[in-house]
């Protein structure tokens, strides 16, 4: 599993779910979540990862460099930084995989898509004004949205 989370509102933004996780599989993955968050003109974000291989791998590296994205690996044995993703995968872990086992994939797949739908549309989080992440992102764009209206008035 490969998570893509945004720091700023926490929704996972992008997400693989298979049995490996090769470079490619990391690619297609900052692919998808690029064209979920990213509008035509928007500042490319920085993307922070820890050292495993699909990361360090050249096809990683070649991509983030054609698509002009900063990446940012930490140093190993340091996963404090890199803890909105650490704090994420720990409630995974705590909420769903270790309270179930799973006899196929499809099976934990399932349980992780609606995990993932709890998570992102409605899991309160006192980081977000008690709101969960797609709601805080709304209502974040509504506010900036406002802002721009405003100034330009």
């Amino acid at each position: 599993m490969l998570s893509i989370i945004d720091v700023f509102d926490r929704v996972v933004v992008g997400q693989y779910r298979g049995p490996v996780c090769e470079a490619k599989h990391a690619v297609q993955t900052l692919y998808g979540a690029l064209q979920n968050r990213i509008e035509s003109g928007d500042t490319m974000p920085v993307i922070r990862t820890d050292n495993g291989p699909q990361f360090v791998s050249k096809l990683f590296g070649d991509t983030c460099e054609s698509l002009e994205v900063v990446h940012e690996r930490i140093p190993p044995r340091t996963p404090n930084m890199n803890a909105y993703i650490e704090s994420f995968h720990s409630l995974l872990e705590r909420d769903l995989f270790s309270l179930k086992s799973f006899m196929t994939f499809e099976e934990a797949y399932e349980a992780l898509d609606h995990y993932m739908d709890f998570y992102n549309n409605r899991k309160m989080h006192g980081s977000l004004k008690l709101m969960p992440p797609v709601k805080f992102s709304a209502w974040v764009n509504t506010l900036e949205d406002s802002s721009a209206f405003h100034k330009a008035m």
